[in-house]
């Protein structure tokens, strides 16, 4: 004891450790919570960009395949960049590097509104006219602006918003892993995951609010403005969520420029050096931060093959890849197939899957970090958890395939038939959108498909139409599918589905963190991520999109171009997309499977490391004795250890 004061009195800066423990910024359980709060709101634009995606679709006559890639273009900029800086991350100064992405988030975020601004007015089919068209005029000028200038911008926006969220979770995690106590750990990454499942949930709220708004409400007055929210022409406000998540991006960076590089590990002594030592040892020497850029790009493949080589981190990772394809197609089109299905409104459908599936998926993730904790399960334990709650992940699934609504009947689309012969004498124009309903349940795409003559006086303003049963009225708007009760049955198995998935959530990222080196965490969790994008999230949208596009029967048109579907096939939109999530379900499950099964040879074998001898001389001499140590996780629980 006499050598630490000794120490301490004899350093010039000997005050500093005192001021620095003394400080807020230094503490773990601060940084979870701006952790915390900035991963919430980087997300609440992942998740606003979700729930307004059928929107922009609308507004810029994009096909599902095209918003879908859009929507997965942010995992372009990340995918590379991703796996050398979370190996990069025990030499940089991990605080700063978070900072600087959340800033250039809240720029990119900024980016996503310039189409509004830049653009002209949303222009549609009138609902009084009987049969309009487009002046070459204003063809050329949307033309101009959908096609050439918008759909570029947006990408670019989203890939700014994937370059700015490198370093913002694998620094985060691996940051909290290093310096938060054994026991504790597992507690902050479920706080960690809970509260930043809620940043979606605020997307699709804010979205549900923001939709409600007319697209162009700054640009018109409110007389103008003639469309509801029950038109499917109607196009809401989707610009404005991304200004006030920039605003809150800006605000949450702020706190990362005072966190210092490493503080005080929670289960080592105060008096102890500030700086964090893996498992409270003696200060060891990282090889990371000491090699060149030049060593550090030769050891790359070798650091990376070693890391892939351990079965249990691969298993798992593919099994997360599955349940993140199956996360990122619905959370991009639920809301859409909410719609369509159950004729909703798209503010309606948002908020369902922001106020009901995600807070249950956030109540899931909690409770599966509680449940390790007070069960004490090990790594294997863990496996076993994963493996149940996917099963029943399952057993929910699989009936959704099953609840929905028929095609309702369209004149001359669905299904196919002569029925437009009656107006072909009105020369209605291609582009023609602007549905009614006839008295007798057919639904037309336009009056002047129904062949209406005039409009009655009545309050509604129903049309006179000779192709409704010989001379019968037309109501504005669409017919709708006639099954919404069958509404809440469908979300109930869906929030159920999606409570049971997220238990897994917790404890599969604890089998990571634990069965990997500790000077590998931040590689590991990078590389995870990479693989979420390549195989997930990046062809999961794109995937989801282009399946929905084979069940469209009618495509709208503008200018001589196909545009957004107007109507699709509603059994098949069913079948298929829901059959998707099935198919990844599966996959997962049986990952997990193969989990338990390695898992359980390993409790009688002691398998030698990767690096230990072979092609994989990369390893230093203290990871290798960190690695020894991994094997014996297996079977130790992963929030008691000490």
């Amino acid at each position: 004891m006499g050598a630490k004061e000794l120490h301490v009195t004899s350093d010039p800066a000997g005050s500093r450790p005192s001021a620095r423990r003394r400080s807020p910024f230094n503490s773990v359980k601060v940084f979870v919570l701006c952790h915390s709060l900035l991963q919430l709101s980087q997300l609440l634009v992942s998740g606003y960009m979700k729930s307004s995606i059928s929107t922009i679709e609308r507004r810029y006559g994009f096909s599902s395949q095209k918003s879908g890639l859009l929507a997965a273009f942010n995992e372009v900029g990340n995918t590379v960049l991703i796996v050398f800086v979370s190996f990069l991350g025990s030499r940089v100064h991990r605080p700063r590097f978070i900072g600087g992405g959340a800033l250039l988030a809240g720029v990119a975020s900024l980016m996503m509104t310039l189409p509004h601004f830049l653009g002209g007015e949303y222009h549609y089919t009138d609902q009084g006219s009987l049969a309009t068209s487009s002046s070459n005029q204003s063809c050329s000028r949307q033309e101009s602006h959908a096609q050439l200038e918008v759909y570029p911008l947006l990408l670019l926006g989203q890939l700014l918003l994937g370059v700015a969220a490198v370093p913002i979770q694998p620094f985060g995690i691996s940051f909290i892993d290093d310096h938060a106590s054994r026991k504790n750990s597992p507690l902050y990454l479920g706080i960690l995951l809970a509260v930043t499942s809620i940043g979606p949930a605020l997307g699709f709220i804010t979205g549900s609010f923001m939709l409600r708004l007319y697209v162009d409400f700054d640009k018109l007055s409110r007389d103008q403005i003639k469309l509801t929210h029950q038109d499917l022409r109607w196009v809401g406000a989707w610009w404005l969520g991304f200004l006030v998540a920039s605003g809150l991006l800006f605000l949450t960076a702020l706190p990362y420029l005072f966190f210092p590089r490493s503080m005080t590990r929670e289960d080592e002594d105060e008096d102890d050096v500030v700086e964090s030592r893996p498992h409270g040892k003696q200060q060891q020497t990282d090889p990371v931060r000491e090699v060149s850029l030049l060593q550090f790009l030769k050891s790359f493949p070798c650091i990376a093959l070693r890391t892939l080589r351990s079965p249990v981190y691969l298993l798992v990772v593919l099994a997360q890849v599955n349940l993140a394809a199956l996360l990122s197609g619905l959370a991009t089109f639920m809301a859409k197939f909410i719609e369509r299905q159950f004729s909703q409104t798209v503010s309606l459908s948002t908020m369902i899957i922001g106020g009901v599936c995600i807070p249950l998926a956030v109540l899931g993730t909690v409770l599966g970090g509680v449940l390790m904790r007070r069960m004490n399960l090990s790594v294997s334990g863990a496996s076993k958890l994963c493996t149940a709650a996917i099963l029943l992940c399952t057993l929910s699934s699989t009936p959704l395939l099953f609840i929905g609504c028929p095609t309702q009947q369209i004149a001359g689309v669905f299904p196919p038939s002569d029925a437009l012969l009656c107006s072909s004498g009105c020369r209605c124009p291609q582009e023609a959108f602007n549905p009614v309903c006839g008295s007798d349940g057919v639904e037309f795409r336009s009056p002047c498909h129904a062949g209406c003559i005039a409009i009655e006086t009545d309050p509604n303003n129903n049309f006179t139409c000779r192709c409704v049963g010989g001379l019968g009225s037309a109501a504005p708007g669409t017919c709708g599918s006639g099954c919404s009760g069958l509404l809440l049955p469908f979300v109930a198995l869906l929030g159920l589905t999606s409570f049971v998935a997220s238990f897994s959530q917790t404890p599969s990222y604890m089998m990571i963190l634990r069965t990997v080196p500790t000077e590998d965490k931040s590689f590991a969790v990078g590389v995870q991520y990479m693989l979420f994008r390549v195989l997930a999230f990046m062809p999961g949208p794109v995937l989801y999109g282009s399946v929905i596009d084979t069940t469209c029967i009618l495509w709208g048109e503008k200018c001589g171009k196909q545009t957004s579907c107007r109507y699709y096939n509603l059994d098949r939109f069913r079948q298929r997309f829901l059959g998707l999530q099935v198919v990844f379900v599966c996959g997962g499950l049986l990952c997990f499977l193969l989990t338990v099964r390695v898992l359980r040879r390993r409790t009688g074998l002691q398998e030698p490391q990767p690096g230990s001898k072979g092609g994989y001389e990369c390893r230093s001499k203290e990871s290798e004795e960190m690695a020894t140590s991994v094997q014996s996780e297996i079977s130790q629980p992963t929030g008691w250890m000490p």
